[in-house]
């Protein structure tokens, strides 16, 4: 009797010493069986939309094109126009200078540099393939803007550095009513470059994106300012989204006033009308 019981005792320690070998961790393995539990499910809202923000702007920052065209051009212009006597500025010319390198800066990363974006995204199938995804389609849209607008903060803190360096000194409140301003144009042109990044091809976005930066940069209101273009072209530039972000600016930042409720008006039309065409032709591939 003691004897079977105690090949019984025998039996149950053997049982729980093999029970403990196999929940150890077996060679090559870190961790013991059942240390993580899956715990499958989607994400937290905020915390997908900062990683995707994180992501779209650090994809617009490590692009060489996009860094040229966004920073580096505008910094030229910023330093070249305010040296270079070219057009009827008063001096100081940076002054005049600084808001208008400004939208163009905007108009550079939020039109540009996301139409081509979307528009080779789309031939590639990141959309596509981002839409498989547990991301929600606000999540996509919100990264885009808020990355766009990081971008475009970036660039006002470079730019007014170095026009700070050429001897620009706007106004603390004109700094202030220049902020609602960058973000209403990065609206507008954002909408604009979904618009035709959205419709076209990777290949026509290219060309027609291109364009569209080169006429307005020089009838546009952005090179040079309004009053140094010929009466219709200066009159035609008012009614485009850069010439009113440039008034508007020129506005804020060079005499601490409030804008007119016209370039004001032009941009708001502008990022209702894009925004509404781009959400009927907008294709994902």
């Amino acid at each position: 009797m003691n004897h079977g019981a105690a090949k019984t005792g025998t039996g149950t320690a053997g049982t729980g010493l093999a029970r403990d070998d196999r929940d150890a961790p077996r060679p090559g393995e870190r961790f013991p069986a059942g240390t993580f539990a899956p715990a499958p499910g989607r994400g937290r809202a905020l915390r997908m939309l900062a990683a995707h923000t994180r992501i779209e702007a650090l994809l617009i920052i490590r692009h060489g094109e996009q860094a040229l065209l966004t920073l580096i051009i505008p910094l030229a212009l910023l330093i070249g126009l305010s040296t270079l006597h070219i057009g009827t500025v008063p001096e100081p010319r940076v002054d005049s200078v600084a808001p208008r390198i400004l939208a163009l800066a905007v108009m550079s990363t939020a039109f540009t540099g996301q139409a081509i974006a979307l528009g080779f995204d789309r031939r590639y199938g990141v959309l596509k393939r981002l839409s498989a995804t547990a991301l929600p389609r606000w999540t996509l849209i919100s990264g885009r803007v808020l990355a766009t607008l990081l971008v475009v903060a970036l660039q006002a803190v470079l730019l007014g550095i170095t026009a700070a360096l050429l001897g620009w000194t706007p106004s603390p409140l004109g700094i202030v009513a220049a902020l609602p301003l960058l973000v209403l144009g990065t609206l507008a042109f954002g909408a604009a470059g979904v618009l035709v990044g959205g419709a076209f091809r990777a290949e026509i976005v290219l060309a027609v994106a291109n364009a569209i930066w080169f006429v307005l940069l020089l009838a546009g209101g952005l090179a040079l300012p309004m009053s140094d273009l010929p009466g219709p072209v200066g009159a035609i530039a008012g009614l485009l989204p850069s010439g009113a972000l440039a008034t508007s600016l020129e506005a804020a930042l060079e005499h601490a006033a409030l804008p007119g409720w016209q370039p004001l008006l032009v941009l708001v039309a502008w990022a209702a009308a894009a925004g509404a065409l781009a959400v009927r032709t907008t294709r994902l591939t």
